[in-house]
Order: structure tokens, then C-alpha cells, then sequence
């Protein structure tokens, strides 16, 4: 039996061994480390391989693992190195929120064997928090007359951090009422009171700002602020006080009910219903004195209830006491004299003696207009008066005896600037205040012729177009005179100016009433294209003023006139026909159209255009100077006759136009077309800048010459014979060229045609415009062109002769200018 019991026994022995050897295999004691919170991530805290003594190399084979009893795994184990390392920054406030102490509990597991090793992470606090107060401004109501050394409790600052790093102290800002006094708790958290050290005084600073404190223990040391706000509660220890204890008054007598006196100010330091003044009268104010002025108990105003008198009352004496509403209430007093002075009641009075309505506005200077009288009741200063005017008036005030006054001219006058003036006399007396009366008076001036007219412009320009209807009104020309009546009605007349023994008058006319222009006839720009004459405007004063202006009246042009083909010269109707060799090269002058138009430069430009044509390839036409010439050499396919139709259009609008047709004979002779102009190429262009001034000057010299004798001849042969007929005369163009001559003759009655002078040189033609004097018929001749060869020295000039024939006896006058035109003119 005992030795059943002793193996019983040692078997549970050899049990108990086993299971502890187990268990020490797989458990060992606890190791631990140390870390400061907010580490990196990837910090290494430890290695543990080395610390527990395993190989490095068998980490992996034995599985080895990191348990973390934690909500989150804030650290982790390489199992290349055995490291323990930071995988998450730890926050000691976040994972240890009340506990003073804060560790992280690891288990670290190998398997092959198994074992299991406890590790402890003391997480240590750093000083990375604040401390802070849970508001922001703390407010605190005191009383002024709260006793000093009272203590008023502060709310405390609260640090996340333990230990040193947690709150250590409090300081307040600057102030000479108040301190702090640090009080340390059972748990040892700290908080401050405030202590009253001065007795506050409200009126004197009624909010005081403080800024408190609170410090922790860490290095470096953090900070939280919070304002201290207090505000100090009134009481009622200020009385009521005056602006001034004495007032000395002075108000006019008879001042009105209701007038302001003095308004009185009392002011209280204190607030609220401490503050709130009631005004009232003392006992020691009179009767009389409260019947006259009254005051206003609420605003301190004291103002005239009864009549002011000097003579009555001169003195008025009171006292005015100022209440606050305290609960127990406060007074302040002061005393006031009121002193009645006498006031200048009686006004000024002006009287005029003598005045003179109307005059002339040319009266003369220092002529007496008006006799005027002053006056004043008062005595002193208050009986002293003065009177004057206005001082931008052409008088003057001139003083005659006592109170006795003169107005008298002191400056030219002018109706016409100023027609009437009303004239105020003013007199005022030396009283305070002064007092015043006035008396106006109408000055009325007569008018006197003392102006010319005037026209709006010195000089008008009116463009009439012409072919206008007779009677058509031209322009408006109206003068302005600021006369009256009389004075002011003008006339207008038209001076007279005769051109070419014509009158203005014939030509305009002008309602003399209000000026308006009229034209009496239809004018034509390619005769007269301007006149220039005066108009006067005169009115009907004694004796009467003018003036006149200038007035230029421009013809304005209108396309009127179509253009007229001269050459080549066809009778009415027919076709111009030429003879022109087969053999002609290219580029040859084949004929030339010339058109003129009498309409003014812009109207009278004239282009060329084809308006059939038989072969378009064969013929170009220029535009501008009208030479057709040859584009190509005839062919024998080319028909033998060419029809060509040619339109000369103007530039006006609507443009008008005229047609010529040239009918082209092809020969086969070897005769040059136009050999005296194609011998020698044309060095330059007829119209040309340079050859167009020549023609014009050249024109303008022989027009003037022609003027002048045919004046002088009509001047001299003014006896009519119309029983005499009139002999032909006819005007022929002769080329020193050995051609064939066929004339064709055209006669006009048309007293404004134009006279074509063409002179050829080895250059090129020119064309010479000149006007036939009115009254006049004339013959234009013109010669086709031959067709012979013609062996011509360039030199040598074709000599162009006309003849102007007239109605009368006939005269030839044979003129040559510049060797290169020789005309006759032939006078009946």
C-alpha cells in the first residue's frame, strides 16, 4: 500500500518536471523597451535576434511573427534582420489618454521549436502639446465697489501631456488691479485665482482686458493663452455737475415766445439710471422769474415764456438744480443773471423826392436822375443811417445836404445791352442788429439809331446748280440790328455791278423785307460759271446805318451737254470711210477718234469703248486717247472691209454718249497709213501732263487775242445794214501734204461752240479749244485723211486756218501765233 503510494507520487513528480521544462522552453520573462512617441516610420527600436539570442538565419524557417495586443500594429519585426521597427507613428495621448505610464505589449512566436518571448514598449511622452483653455475669453462681472484683496476663481488650462510636460504655472499680464495666485489640486493639476489688488473705479476704466497664462513644465516650454474680460458694474457715487456754476446772459427785448436762452448741461459719470439728470428751479427763484422763462426739466433748455420789456424788467437772477435718478440720488446746482438789453425796434425810412423815367441812352454823364430823402426815429447808433445801391450799376449816390441824396450818371449807358435798370435805394442804420428798408425804382432807356446791321457772315459762298428754274430762292441772307422800332426795320438792296453789260440786277433779285435771294433767269455753267457782288442791309433810322456783305454765287455744273465727235469728221448720219493697205504691220495707227464735251472737267472726261466690230483680234482702241491701231498684220482670210463702231461716253452721271462708224477698206498698194505720223515713232503722248499745260496756255493766249479784236471790231461796227447780204466765208484746213482735199462743211448758228484748232507736228497732234464770241456763226472744215504717199519733212508744221463769220460786214484778219496756227477771221 505505501508503495503504491510512493509511485503515485513519483510519476506525478516526473509529470510536474516535464511540464515546467515545456513551459520554460516556451516562455521566458518579459524584455523591455523604451521609445519616445511620434518616432518616424522605419525607426528601429530594437534587434531582436541579437537581444534573444536567435539566429538570424532561422528566422524565416521558424515562422517567426509579431502579435501586438493593440487596436492598431504601430510596430513590426524584419525577419531579415530580426529588427523591431516602427510602422506607424505612435500619438502617447491617442494610445494612453488618462494613464500616466503608457506601454505597447508584443508577443514574438517561433515555431521549430516553439517558443514564445513577451516584450514591453514603454511609449515616453514628449512635450509636443499646448496647453489650452477651454475658452477662449473668460468674462468676470465686478462690481466698483467690491473691496480689494476679493479673490475670483479662473477657469484652468488642460495639457494632453503627463508628467513635467503637463501644465506647471500661470502668469498674468501687466495690470495695477489685479494679480493671479497659483493653486496646486489633489492630482496636482494646477489653476489660478484672480485677486483684486486696487479698488476698481468704473467711471475711471470701465473694462479692463486681461491676458492669462499657462505654461508647462517641458523643454522647450509651450504655452495657451485665454482673455480675461472684466467688466466693472456701476454704482452710484458721482452728484450731477454744471458746465459752469455762473452764467451771466444777455436777450434783446421783445424776443419771442419760445426763444432759446441758454440751453444748461449737466453731466453724471455714472450709467444707467445714475446717470439720468432731472432740471428744476430752487426755492430761492421768483415768481416773475419762473413766469417769464420757462425750463425744460429734461433737457436743461430755458427758454422766453413771457414778454421782455427793458423798460419793465432789466435783471432776471435764478438758481437750477440738476437730480440723477440713483437710488439714492444726487444733486448739483448753479446759478444764472439775465440780463435784458435794449434793441433798435424802429426801422429806416427813404422818401423819394424826384425821379426822371425814361431818358435817352445817350444821356450824358453826371446828370441828375433821382432826389431821395433818409430817416430814423432811434437815437445813437440806431438814428445814424447810411443808403447806398447796388455797386454793379453805372450811378453813383452823391450826397446833396443832410439826409439828402443825388443819383447821377456815372457811366455811359446802352440800350441795346441793358434796356432798363431797376435801381433799389437801401437804408440802414448803425443799431445791433441794424435795420434796413429798401425803395426800387425803374430806369427805363430809350433807343437811339446808335447801331449798324450785321450780317451773320462777312462773306457767303451759295452754289446754285445750273439750269435752275427762274425765281428759284438762293439763299436766305437776313442782318440782325439791336435797334428798336424804327431803328431796328431793314432794307436790302442789291449794289449794283454790271458784268458784260449785264446788271446784277437782271441776273438777282433780293426781297428787300427779309432778304431773300432769288435767281431771275436759268444759268449755264459752260457760259458764266460765278458772280460776285455786294448786298447792303440798311435800316430805317435817322440818319440811317448799312452794311453790306459779299456774296459769291458758283455755277455748279450738271452733265448737260453729250459729248461731240470731231474727227474723224462725218456728215450727219453717214459713215466715215478709210483706205488702209493690207501690208500695214502690227501696232500701225489706223485713225483716231477725237469727241469733246463742253461740261466742266469731271463731266467732260471722255473714254472710248468698241461698240462693234467685225474682228476683234484685228483692231484695239485705246480708252483714253482714242488711237486704233492695228493688234495684228491683215491675213489673207481677213475680209477685205472692216466695220468698226466707236462710243465716246463723258464721266457725268448719268453719263451720256455719242457714236461713230469707221468703215476700213484694205488696199493693196503699199501706201502708208498716216505715213507722217508712223514714219517717226511718237516719241511722247498728245495729252500728255506737260503737252496738256502747253495746249491749255497756248489756247488760253490765243482766246484772249481773239477777244480783244472782236470786241473792238463789234465796238466799231455798231451801223446795221440788213439789206447787205452776207458773202460765204468758210473755214478750210490745208495740209502741205500732196493729198486729195475733200471737205466736209458743218455750220452753226450756236453763239457757244467751240472752235477746234488742230496743229500737226512730228511729234503728235494737238488739240486747241477756243470760245466764238456770242452772236456769232460759225464753219468748221476738216479733211479726211489721204491715201497717197506723201514724202513730208518732219520738220515742217501743218498750218491750220479759220474763219469766224459774222452777220455783218466781213473782215479778215490773218493771225499767226507761234509759227504753229495761222487763222483768219473773217468779220461782216
Amino acid at each position: 500500500m505505501a508503495s503504491s503510494v510512493t509511485m503515485q507520487s513519483c510519476k506525478r513528480y516526473v509529470l510536474l518536471v516535464i511540464l515546467f521544462s515545456f513551459v520554460r522552453n516556451t516562455l521566458t520573462s518579459a524584455t523591455h523597451y523604451s521609445i519616445p512617441e511620434e518616432m518616424k516610420e522605419g525607426s528601429v527600436v530594437a534587434n531582436l535576434a541579437t537581444d534573444l539570442s536567435l539566429d538570424v538565419k532561422t528566422l524565416n524557417q521558424r515562422k517567426m511573427r509579431l502579435d501586438i495586443i493593440a487596436n492598431k500594429k504601430y510596430l513590426d519585426v524584419n525577419k531579415e534582420t530580426g529588427e523591431l521597427y516602427v510602422v506607424e507613428k505612435i500619438d502617447r495621448e491617442n494610445l494612453c489618454t488618462t494613464k500616466a505610464s503608457c506601454y505597447l505589449k508584443l508577443e514574438i512566436i517561433l515555431e521549430n521549436p516553439l517558443r514564445i518571448f513577451n516584450i514591453e514598449v514603454e511609449i515616453l511622452d514628449m512635450n509636443d502639446n499646448a496647453p489650452q483653455f477651454r475658452r477662449d475669453a473668460i468674462h468676470l462681472d465686478i462690481s466698483e465697489a467690491t473691496p480689494k484683496g476679493e479673490r475670483f476663481s479662473l477657469s484652468n488650462a488642460v495639457d494632453p501631456d503627463v508628467g513635467i510636460n503637463s501644465v506647471k504655472t500661470y502668469h498674468l499680464s501687466e495690470s495695477e488691479h489685479f494679480n493671479i495666485e497659483v493653486q496646486t489640486g489633489r492630482d496636482g493639476s494646477k489653476s489660478a485665482d484672480l485677486i483684486l489688488t486696487k479698488t476698481l473705479d468704473r467711471e475711471e476704466h470701465a473694462v479692463h482686458n486681461l491676458i492669462l497664462t499657462a505654461v508647462d513644465g517641458g523643454t522647450p516650454a509651450r504655452s495657451g493663452t485665454a482673455s480675461v474680460i472684466v467688466h466693472v458694474l456701476d454704482t452710484n457715487d458721482n452728484a450731477p455737475t454744471f458746465d459752469k456754476l455762473n452764467y451771466n446772459l444777455k436777450i434783446i427785448e421783445n424776443s419771442p415766445i419760445g426763444s432759446l436762452v441758454v440751453h444748461l448741461n449737466a453731466t453724471d459719470l455714472d450709467e444707467g439710471s445714475n446717470s439720468d439728470i432731472t432740471y428744476s428751479y430752487s426755492l430761492y427763484t421768483s415768481e416773475k422769474t419762473q413766469e417769464t422763462f420757462n425750463l425744460n426739466p429734461s433737457s436743461g433748455e430755458i427758454t422766453v415764456k413771457g414778454m421782455l420789456n427793458y423798460e419793465d424788467y432789466r435783471i432776471y437772477g435764478m438758481e437750477v438744480i440738476a437730480t440723477d435718478k440713483g437710488a439714492s440720488a444726487l444733486s448739483g446746482q448753479c446759478t444764472i443773471k439775465i440780463l435784458v438789453e435794449d434793441m433798435n425796434d424802429n426801422h429806416p425810412e427813404i422818401s423819394i423826392k424826384s425821379f426822371q423815367s425814361p431818358v435817352n441812352e445817350n444821356i450824358e454823364l453826371d446828370t441828375v436822375i433821382a432826389v431821395v430823402s433818409v430817416s430814423d426815429k432811434d437815437s445813437g447808433d440806431n438814428g445814424v443811417v447810411d443808403l447806398h445801391i447796388p455797386d454793379n450799376m453805372p450811378f453813383k449816390l452823391r450826397e446833396s445836404s443832410d439826409n439828402y441824396y443825388e443819383l447821377v450818371v456815372s457811366q455811359p449807358l446802352d440800350r441795346e445791352k441793358v434796356p432798363e435798370y431797376d435801381i433799389t435805394f437801401t437804408v440802414t442804420d448803425r443799431g445791433s442788429p441794424p435795420l434796413s428798408d429798401n425803395e426800387t425804382m425803374t430806369l427805363e432807356l430809350l433807343d437811339v439809331n446808335d447801331n449798324v446791321p450785321q450780317f451773320p457772315q462777312s462773306f457767303y459762298t451759295i452754289r446754285v446748280m445750273e439750269n435752275n428754274a427762274p425765281g428759284a430762292l438762293l439763299s436766305s441772307l437776313t442782318a440782325f440790328d439791336p435797334d428798336l422800332h424804327e431803328n431796328q426795320y431793314l432794307v436790302y438792296f442789291i449794289l449794283e455791278k454790271e458784268i458784260a453789260n449785264t446788271s446784277m440786277s437782271m441776273l438777282f433779285s433780293i426781297n428787300p423785307e427779309n432778304g431773300n435771294l432769288y435767281a431771275l433767269k436759268t444759268f449755264d455753267y459752260e457760259i458764266e460759271n460765278e458772280f460776285r457782288f455786294h448786298i447792303e442791309a440798311r435800316d430805317s433810322g435817322s440818319p440811317p446805318l448799312s452794311s453790306n456783305v459779299t456774296v459769291h454765287i458758283i455755277i455748279v455744273d450738271q452733265n448737260d451737254n453729250a459729248p461731240v465727235i470731231v474727227s474723224p469728221w462725218r456728215a450727219h448720219g453717214s459713215v466715215v470711210e478709210e483706205k488702209i493697205p493690207r501690208s500695214t504691220d502690227k501696232g500701225s495707227l489706223v485713225s483716231k477718234v477725237i469727241a469733246l464735251d463742253t461740261d466742266s472737267v469731271h463731266n467732260s472726261r471722255i473714254t472710248y469703248q468698241f461698240l462693234q466690230v467685225t474682228d476683234a483680234t484685228l483692231f484695239s482702241l485705246d480708252q483714253y486717247n482714242g488711237e486704233i491701231r492695228t493688234m495684228r498684220m491683215f491675213s489673207y482670210r481677213d475680209p477685205r472691209h472692216q466695220r468698226l463702231v466707236v462710243v465716246a461716253k463723258d464721266n457725268g452721271e448719268p453719263a451720256l454718249s455719242a457714236t461713230v462708224t469707221i468703215k476700213l477698206s484694205t488696199v493693196e498698194t503699199a501706201v502708208k497709213a498716216y505715213s507722217d505720223m508712223t514714219e517717226v515713232p511718237l516719241e511722247y503722248d498728245i495729252f500728255s501732263d506737260l503737252n496738256l499745260y502747253l495746249v491749255i496756255g497756248l489756247g488760253s493766249v490765243s482766246f484772249l487775242l481773239l477777244i480783244t479784236i472782236l470786241v473792238t471790231i463789234v465796238l466799231k461796227c455798231q451801223k446795221p445794214n440788213p439789206s447787205k447780204a452776207a458773202p460765204p466765208c468758210r473755214n478750210s484746213v490745208i495740209s502741205e501734204r500732196n493729198s486729195t482735199i475733200a471737205d466736209s462743211t458743218l455750220v452753226s448758228n450756236d453763239a457757244y461752240w467751240y472752235s477746234l484748232f488742230l496743229a500737226e507736228t512730228r511729234k503728235g497732234k494737238m488739240v486747241v479749244r477756243q470760245p466764238v464770241p456770242k452772236g456769232s456763226r460759225y464753219i468748221v472744215s476738216s479733211i479726211p485723211r489721204g491715201t497717197g504717199l506723201t514724202d513730208t519733212s518732219d520738220s515742217a508744221a501743218s498750218t491750220l486756218q479759220v474763219s469766224v463769220q459774222y452777220t455783218r460786214d466781213c473782215i479778215i484778219y490773218n493771225l499767226s501765233i507761234f509759227s504753229y496756227i495761222s487763222f483768219d477771221v473773217a468779220v461782216f
